[in-house]
C-alpha cells in the first residue's frame, strides 16, 4: 500500500506558513516597538535638554537661582538626609522607655544598641533605619514602633566644581540641596553652561561604592521652575557645572553621555568619543537637535555611512547639540528573536 504522502506535504507547508507568519507577526511588533522607544527616547531627550532663548544664560540663570534659593523642597529635609559616621542619633520605641537611647555612628557606620547589637547605620535614611530596628525587634515584641531622630549632624563634605564663582570642597551639616550648594559657590560663573553634573555616591558612604551620574538642566529648574530637580545631596558628593561648549550624545551607543567641544569637534569624532555604535544602531538614523534659539529645535538627519564613504562632509557639533541615534528593526528583530530561539547546542545571539 502506499504511504499518504499529498496529505504530509500538507502538512508541512502548513507548518513553515504558520511558522513564517508568526516569525512576521514578531517582526512587525519589533518595528513597531523599536519606532514607539525611538520616538520616546527623543521626546524625554529634548525635554530634559530644553533652553530658553537667550545669549546671557549664566546671567539669568543666577538672577533665578537668587529668587529662587528658598524655593519648595521636594521633601521634608529629614526624610532625605543620609546617616554618616559621626553622627548622633536619638532612639526611641513607643512604650518601652528601656530602649530609649541616644548612639553616635562610628566611623565605620555602625550604632550598637540594646537587644539588637550592632547595626549598620550609614547611608540609610531615617525611615530605612527606624524599620531596620524594628524588624530586628520583631523577635522580642509585636508590632514595634520606631522612631529615629538626628541630633546632631556631623559635618559633610560635598564638592563645587566647574564653572561656578568659588569651586571648593564644602563642609556643611544638615541636609543641603542642589541650589543650596550652588549658591554656597558663589553662583555661576560668566562661562557656565545651563547643564549641571551631579555625582552621587549610591550606597554606604565609608566604603567606595558606585557613583551615579545624574544630569540636571538648571533651565528646566530654575526658569522653568521644575522644583523636583532641586535633588537632595550628601556627604560625598561631587557637583559638577562644565562650561558652555557641551554636547549630547544619546541612544544606540556603546556609552552615551555628555561630552566637552575641543575646537571643531565633528559627528565622527562624538561618536568615537561614545565609544561607537551599538550593535542595534541604525548607521542611517541619526538625528543632531540644534539649538538655535528659537522654541523648536532645528533636525538635522544625517547618513553616517554616506560620511564614512566620503559622499557627505562630516557634520560639525556646535554647544548644545543633541545626538540621537536610532535603532535598526532589523538588528532589534535578529537581537530579540536571537536571544529567544536555541538551535540544539549552541544558542543564537549571545555572540553578536
Amino acid at each position: 500500500m502506499k504511504p499518504k504522502i499529498a496529505p504530509r506535504i500538507a502538512v508541512v507547508l502548513h507548518n513553515e506558513l504558520f511558522g513564517g507568519f508568526i516569525i512576521a507577526l514578531i517582526f512587525f511588533l519589533l518595528l513597531l516597538s523599536s519606532c514607539v522607544s525611538n520616538e520616546k527616547l527623543t521626546q524625554s531627550v529634548l525635554l530634559q535638554h530644553a533652553s530658553p532663548a537667550s545669549s546671557e544664560k549664566s546671567e539669568l540663570l543666577n538672577a533665578k537661582l537668587i529668587s529662587n534659593n528658598a524655593a519648595p523642597r521636594q521633601a521634608v529635609a529629614s526624610a532625605d538626609y543620609r546617616i554618616g559616621p559621626e553622627d548622633l542619633l536619638e532612639i526611641d520605641v513607643f512604650q518601652v522607655p528601656e530602649l530609649k537611647t541616644s548612639a553616635r555612628v562610628s566611623a565605620k557606620g555602625y550604632i550598637k544598641l540594646h537587644l539588637v547589637d550592632r547595626i549598620e547605620a550609614a547611608g540609610l535614611t531615617v525611615g530605612e533605619l527606624e524599620s531596620l530596628i524594628a524588624k530586628r525587634l520583631e523577635q522580642y515584641m509585636t508590632e514595634p514602633v520606631v522612631s529615629v531622630f538626628v541630633k546632631d549632624f556631623r559635618s559633610q563634605r560635598i564638592s563645587v566644581l566647574g564653572s561656578v564663582k568659588n569651586p571648593l570642597v564644602y563642609y556643611v551639616t544638615g541636609q543641603k540641596y542642589l541650589l543650596d550648594m550652588i549658591s554656597m559657590a558663589g553662583g555661576l560663573s560668566p562661562e557656565a553652561g545651563s547643564v549641571c553634573i551631579v555625582q552621587t555616591v549610591t550606597g554606604n558612604p565609608t566604603q567606595n561604592d558606585a557613583r551615579e551620574r545624574i544630569l540636571i538642566d538648571l533651565n528646566e529648574l530654575l526658569i522653568r521652575g521644575r522644583t523636583e530637580l532641586n535633588i537632595p545631596v550628601h556627604s560625598g558628593d561631587v557637583i559638577q557645572v562644565p562650561r558652555s561648549g557641551i554636547f549630547f550624545v544619546t541612544g544606540s551607543v556603546k556609552e552615551p553621555g555628555e561630552f566637552q567641544l575641543r575646537g571643531k569637534t565633528t559627528l565622527t569624532q562624538a561618536l568615537s568619543m561614545a565609544k561607537g555604535l551599538s550593535y542595534e544602531a541604525s548607521s542611517s538614523d541619526i538625528k543632531i537637535y540644534r539649538d538655535t534659539g528659537k522654541p523648536q529645535r532645528e533636525i538635522l538627519s544625517v547618513d553616517y555611512d554616506s560620511i564614512l564613504e566620503g559622499k557627505t562632509l562630516d557634520t560639525e557639533l556646535i554647544d548644545r547639540d543633541i545626538v540621537i541615534i536610532g535603532n535598526s528593526p532589523l538588528k532589534t528583530f535578529i537581537r530579540g528573536i536571537g536571544g529567544a530561539i536555541n538551535f540544539g547546542a549552541f544558542s543564537m545571539g549571545k555572540g553578536f
